[in-house]
């Protein structure tokens, strides 16, 4: 995969900010060490469901200037909004006015512009090369991206919406961001995450987000992934909880032809909670892989994990969850539930729960189901009158809609909600 990858790597000599920071040598690493290791092949198990072959004769080059889009097709929300074009801050698009008393966002490419040190050398303890090829390429590559921080007792009153927009005018394009997000002790906030695109061509997302929860902080994050059919997203988000901290998370995988997410969080702290619910839309030929890794170091942490996937189509879905309880995370208690429906004999979805207990005095439990509509509750609905496509799409709905769950009812659910809906509509699978 030689030309992929090389493909990949050749902006580097020529980045923008590629030794702000005092981030030069760890970036050099990291390419060096993506360059000797590869991109994973068939050989490599944690990507034993997805190929980059589709991709490794593609040559993607540097987003230039983006082409017009209609800002109104993004989720639009009243809420402060930093917006990314292929990669790059659009300060035209973006809307910072409002945002709550106490929280700082700004474009990852203005910090290392302004190269303040003690904001580099907290940048430098983040850039670390990772433990996966796409992660080291980011750490190599990325000059672009939201950093945000929440004082200490801050209490966000609205979400802050953070959307990266694929378009280009010409061509193959591929673009990294590296996402920070930081609240401090006591501090609650909400971050909406968007991608979002409408190109032909076959553009290549490599995104990277770290999430630092100090104590009794609280982060309530949603990421709706829409990019185009044809669109390549590999996407990952590292988040370690201190004492007490508490994280809430909802993916909807709804969009985008290649898709691969990894979701790992990090229970350091006593009473660490995480919450994290989500769904998988693989119609048409999409190809969604979400990977969810959850470590209890801290005593009495708790997680609880529910992930709907929908195989329609020629689609496939492959979900790795993953819940590791350390030796001395004695009180923790850890649920994950996976179910699927295959709406379609030509669809596959892959389910592999993983539980590995070195603990005492814990409650763990994961379960996974690939099935098809109950039939009883179809056979219900149409001898009430609902005609079939209507009683289909009802139970459809339902069943993806309880991941919403993780959110309270009020105006964020309720788009999250509308997205879905529209999503399982359009794709004709409703």
């Amino acid at each position: 995969m030689a030309t992929l990858l090389d493909s990949l790597v050749a902006p580097f000599d020529a980045l923008a900010h590629r030794e702000s920071g005092g981030l030069g040598p760890a970036r050099r690493e990291a390419l060096q060490s993506a360059l000797r290791d590869g991109l994973p092949g068939p050989r490599t198990e944690s990507w034993k469901y997805t190929s980059l072959r589709p991709l490794e004769r593609r040559a993607f080059g540097t987003p230039a200037s983006p082409a017009a889009f209609d800002p109104a097709q993004v989720l639009a929300l009243p809420a402060p909004r930093m917006v990314f074009v292929n990669g790059r801050f659009d300060a035209g698009l973006s809307d910072l006015s409002s945002l709550p008393e106490g929280v700082v966002a700004e474009p990852l490419s203005q910090v290392l512009e302004r190269g303040d040190e003690r904001e580099c050398n907290l940048l430098a303890r983040r850039f670390e090369r990772g433990d996966e090829v796409f992660a080291r390429l980011n750490a190599a590559l990325a000059v672009d991206g939201l950093v945000l921080r929440a004082d200490a007792g801050t209490r966000g009153t609205r979400p802050v919406h953070l959307v990266s927009v694929g378009t280009a005018d010409a061509g193959d394009v591929a673009w990294h961001l590296r996402h920070l997000v930081e609240l401090r002790e006591g501090a609650c906030l909400e971050v909406v995450e968007h991608l979002w695109g409408a190109c032909a061509h076959a553009n290549l997302c490599n995104q990277l987000a770290h999430v630092h929860l100090a104590p009794r902080s609280r982060l309530v994050h949603a990421r709706l992934q829409e990019e185009a059919p044809a669109a390549t997203v590999i996407a990952r988000t590292d988040a370690a909880l201190a004492r007490e901290a508490e994280y809430r998370r909802l993916d909807l995988e709804l969009g985008g032809g290649l898709s691969r997410h990894e979701l790992n969080i990090a229970l350091h702290g006593e009473g660490a909670a995480a919450h994290a619910n989500g769904v998988l839309l693989a119609s048409g030929r999409r190809h969604l892989d979400t990977r969810l890794g959850l470590d209890h170091a801290g005593p009495a942490t708790r997680c609880e994990l529910t992930w709907r996937g929908l195989g329609a189509g020629r689609g496939r879905a492959a979900f790795h969850g993953g819940i590791l309880i350390r030796a001395g995370a004695d009180g923790t208690e850890a649920a994950l539930s996976n179910k699927n429906l295959l709406l379609s004999a030509n669809a596959e979805i892959d389910t592999q729960p993983v539980l590995e207990i070195h603990a005492d005095e814990v409650k763990a439990a994961h379960g996974a189901t690939v099935g098809q509509l109950d039939p009883t509750a179809l056979f219900y609905l149409r001898s009430r009158g609902v005609p079939a496509h209507e009683a289909r799409a009802m139970l459809t709905a339902a069943f993806c809609r309880e991941t919403l769950s993780v959110f309270d009812d009020g105006p964020l659910r309720d788009l999250l909600a509308a997205r879905l809906d529209a999503a399982l509509a359009r794709e004709a699978v409703a």
